[in-house]
C-alpha cells in the first residue's frame, strides 16, 4: 500500500516535471535564441545552446542602438510602479471601508461598483479619450497612471481579507480612541499583508503588461512604455530575430524577478485566504 502510494506520488512528480518543462521551451528558445547570431536562430535541429555566442552585440544594440530601449524601460517602470503603489492604496482603503465602516447603502453601493466590473474596458475608451482630452491628461504618464489607479477586482479581492478580521479587534480600538484611518494603517492593514503583496504582485504584471492604454493615451515617442516600443522596436527589425528575443528578454525579466520575489507572499495570501476565522 506504501509503495503503491510512494510510486504514484514520483509517476506524478515525474509528469508534473515533464509538463513543466514542456511548458518553458519557448521561453528557453526565446533565451537562446537572444544569444546567437542570426544565422543560427532557424537552424534544425534546434541548437539549444549556441554554437557562437553573441550575447554582447545582440543586447548592446537593443540598449543601445538607434532606439532608446533605456528610455522606454524607465517609462514603464515610473508608471507600473507608481500605478502598483496607488492602486494598492486606494483598493485598500476602498475595501476597508466596504468591509469594516458602517454607513447607510454600503452594500448598495458595493453593487454598484462590483456592476462596473461587467462593463469591458473597450466600452468606455471613447468617453476616457475625450475626458482625458478635456482635463489635458492625454499622452502623459499621469494619465496612464489614474487610468489603473483604481481596481474593482482589487478592492472586491481585499474586502473578503478585511472581512476575515474579527469585529472584536476593531471595536477595541475604537473604545480606545483610535479613528478608522489609525486603525486601517496600524491595525487592519499589517494583518492583510499577504494578500495586499499578492493584488501588488498581480496589479504589477497588469500594468507592465499593459499595451491597449498606452496605445490609445500615449503619442509622443518619448513617452511610450516598454509594450509600444517592443512593437516598434521588431517593425524596424522584423527580420532580426536575434534582437527581438533580447528584446523581449530584456522586457520579462523585471516580471520574473517579481514572481521569484513574490511567490511567498503569494502563497500564503492564498493559505489566509482558505482560513476561516
Amino acid at each position: 500500500m506504501i509503495r503503491s502510494l510512494v510510486s504514484g506520488k514520483v509517476i506524478t512528480t515525474a509528469a508534473m516535471l515533464v509538463f513543466g518543462l514542456i511548458f518553458l521551451l519557448p521561453f528557453i528558445w526565446m533565451l537562446s535564441a537572444s544569444f546567437k547570431l542570426e544565422a543560427d536562430v532557424f537552424t534544425y535541429p534546434v541548437q539549444w545552446i549556441p554554437p557562437v555566442w553573441n550575447a554582447v552585440q545582440n543586447y548592446t544594440e537593443v540598449w543601445n542602438g538607434s532606439y532608446p530601449f533605456a528610455l522606454y524601460y524607465w517609462n514603464t517602470v515610473k508608471v507600473t510602479v507608481i500605478t502598483t503603489l496607488t492602486s494598492t492604496l486606494f483598493s485598500s482603503m476602498a475595501a476597508y471601508g466596504f468591509s469594516k465602516v458602517n454607513f447607510q447603502g454600503r452594500e448598495a453601493l458595493f453593487i454598484v461598483v462590483l456592476a462596473t466590473y461587467m462593463v469591458p474596458n473597450q466600452a468606455i475608451l471613447v468617453p476616457q479619450f475625450v475626458l482625458y482630452s478635456w482635463l489635458g491628461l492625454f499622452d502623459s504618464h499621469l494619465g496612464l497612471i489614474l487610468l489603473g489607479s483604481f481596481s474593482v477586482l482589487g478592492t472586491f479581492m481585499l474586502r473578503q481579507f478585511f472581512m476575515g478580521i474579527h469585529n472584536e479587534y476593531i471595536e477595541s480600538a475604537k473604545i480606545d480612541g483610535a479613528s478608522h484611518t489609525r486603525i486601517f494603517a496600524s491595525i487592519a492593514f499589517p494583518l492583510i499583508k499577504p494578500a495586499v503583496a499578492t493584488y501588488a504582485i498581480l496589479r504589477f504584471i497588469w500594468t507592465w503588461n499593459d499595451y491597449q492604454n498606452p496605445l490609445i493615451f500615449i503619442r509622443s515617442d518619448q513617452l511610450y512604455t516598454l509594450q509600444l516600443a517592443i512593437r516598434k522596436f521588431a517593425d524596424a527589425y522584423s527580420q532580426t530575430y536575434s534582437l527581438i528575443m533580447a528584446g523581449a528578454v530584456s522586457a520579462i525579466i523585471p516580471l520574473l524577478i517579481i514572481f521569484i520575489l513574490g511567490q511567498k507572499q503569494v502563497i500564503e495570501g492564498i493559505s489566509v485566504g482558505g482560513v476561516k476565522g
